[in-house]
């Protein structure tokens, strides 16, 4: 029989701001679907006392199964010593461990990075140039336009790009569907597996009657 294992950790990183009904409508169907969810808005990111905020969001993006990111309009406020945000930097550790990775990107971030390239602001030094005015609306920083760049791996060869999509979304509704959709495929794969593997018998029998069907 197939021994009971732990339920797979879905880390969930994004900024907070604006966001609040998504996260908590995305943390309830994804702990519905049977998932361990590491949130830092639901308090469920394990913490160490010891450890500085950045390295518990890191220890949490390297002990994680799965990892679902959101690129919002919103940066965020916590920068290192690079500039970079903890969100931010989450993504590209993700990238890096190549962890099993779903990524979303608001429409505002994609629209402002192909309009800045249509104006001849292709690349991040290039933007550097400009400076948002501080009551700007559609993005908050143009680091976001980065963390979508870091996301569609654009520094890469286009064959070389794997584990490169990001899925635009508008709404909230459009950002639910996909968290939805994706991660009820993976209980579906988790349920089929538990199922045959508990019953093995059924199983080999099952296989035996799909080839003699052949």
């Amino acid at each position: 029989m197939m021994q009971s294992k732990k339920r797979p950790v879905v880390m969930v990183s994004s900024t907070v701001y604006g966001i609040e009904e998504l996260l908590e409508r995305i943390y309830t169907i994804l702990t519905a679907f049977g998932y361990d969810v590491w949130m830092s808005h639901k308090g469920t990111l394990p913490v160490s006392s010891t450890n500085t905020a950045f390295e518990n969001c890191i220890n949490a993006v390297e002990q994680c199964d799965l990892f679902l990111g959101l690129i919002t309009t919103n940066y965020g406020s916590g920068q290192d010593g690079s500039g970079l945000s903890i969100t931010h930097l989450e993504l590209k550790k993700a990238i890096e461990l190549k962890k099993p990775r779903w990524l979303l990107a608001h429409s505002n971030v994609v629209f402002s990075r192909r309009f800045l390239r249509d104006l001849g602001y292709k690349t991040k030094e290039d933007r550097e140039k400009l400076q948002l005015w501080k009551e700007a609306k559609s993005i908050s920083d143009l680091k976001v336009i980065e963390m979508y760049e870091d996301a569609i791996l654009e520094i890469e060869p286009l064959d070389k790009r794997v584990g490169n999509w990001v899925q635009e979304y508008t709404t909230d509704e459009e950002a639910y569907l996909f968290a939805s959709s994706q991660f009820s495929r993976f209980q579906e794969v988790e349920k089929f597996l538990e199922e045959n593997f508990n019953n093995p018998d059924e199983l080999k029998n099952n296989i035996i009657e799909k080839k003699g069907s052949l």
